[in-house]
C-alpha cells in the first residue's frame, strides 16, 4: 500500500470512540458531515503521498472549523487548497489563519511537493470539537480546554497516536505544534506510552498569526531550522 492508501483508509474509518463529551460540546467529523471532505482529502493524498516513502509526523491540536473540518486536510483551508494545491473546493473559500502560516512556511521550504514528501501533518485528536455559546452559535474548542473534555478524550487520543504511528512515519522524532498545553500533554503521554524517542515542539501557527505576526519570517526560519536539524541527521 502507498502512504496515500493508508491515510485514506484511516480517514474513512475515523470516528470518535472516547467517553461521552461534556454537555454543550460536540465532535466535528468532516468525513461524516461534509460530503466534499473525503473526496478532497483523497485527491490531496493521491497527489502528494502516492508512494511508499516514510514521512516525519507533525502533530497539531485538533481540527478547526474553517480548515481541516472543511477540506479534510490538516491546516489546509479552502483558499490554500485551491490556490496552492490546485484542488477544487465547492463553496465559500474560507480563511483560516493557521493555514496561512503553514503555507507560507511550506513555500519557504520549497513548495508542497517537497514539504509533503518529507512530512505528514495530523493532530493529537484528528477530529475537532465545538462548544455552543450563550447565543446559540458554535466556537472552536480544544481537547484540553476543559478538564472534563480532556478526561473524555485521553483514551481516544492515545489510540489515534498509535494508529498514525503505524501509517508509515519515521518514529525517531515527532514534531509538536504548540509549545503550551499541546506540548505538555503530548510529552506526558509520550512518557507513559513511549511513542517517540524525541519530540521537537514549535509555536502553534494560530499563536504566531494572532500574537507574533510582525515576526512571522523569524518563526518560519525557526520551523525550517528545526526540520533541517532532524532531516540532516537522517542523511
Amino acid at each position: 500500500m502507498t502512504f496515500a492508501d493508508k491515510v485514506i483508509a484511516y480517514n474513512r474509518k475515523l470516528e470518535y470512540t472516547g467517553l461521552p463529551l461534556p454537555p454543550g460540546i460536540r465532535v466535528m467529523n468532516p468525513f461524516r458531515e461534509n460530503p466534499q471532505a473525503l473526496e478532497i482529502s483523497e485527491a490531496f493524498y493521491r497527489k502528494y503521498y502516492n508512494d511508499e516513502k516514510p514521512r516525519y509526523l507533525i502533530l497539531g491540536i485538533n481540527p478547526g472549523r474553517f480548515g481541516a473540518s472543511l477540506t479534510g486536510v490538516p491546516f489546509t483551508d479552502p483558499k490554500r487548497l485551491e490556490a496552492v494545491c490546485g484542488l477544487t473546493y465547492e463553496g465559500k473559500a474560507s480563511h483560516e489563519p493557521s493555514s496561512v502560516f503553514i503555507y507560507e512556511m511550506i513555500n519557504a521550504y520549497g513548495g508542497p511537493e517537497k514539504f509533503y514528501g518529507d512530512f505528514f501533518i495530523n493532530s493529537l485528536s484528528p477530529l475537532g470539537y465545538v462548544a455552543q455559546t450563550a447565543n446559540g452559535k458554535e466556537k472552536n474548542y480544544n481537547y484540553y480546554d476543559s478538564p472534563s473534555l480532556l478526561k473524555a478524550t485521553i483514551a481516544y487520543i492515545v489510540q489515534n497516536i498509535r494508529q498514525v504511528h503505524d501509517l508509515g512515519v519515521f518514529t525517531d522524532c515527532c514534531f509538536c505544534l504548540g509549545t503550551g498545553q499541546n506540548e505538555k500533554f503530548l510529552r506526558k503521554l509520550n512518557q507513559e506510552h513511549h511513542f517517540f524517542p524525541k519530540i521537537e515542539a514549535l509555536e502553534h501557527p494560530r499563536f504566531i498569526m494572532q500574537y507574533r505576526q510582525k515576526t512571522l519570517t523569524d518563526y518560519i526560519e525557526k520551523y525550517l531550522n528545526t526540520f533541517r536539524k532532524i532531516l540532516d541527521g537522517k542523511g
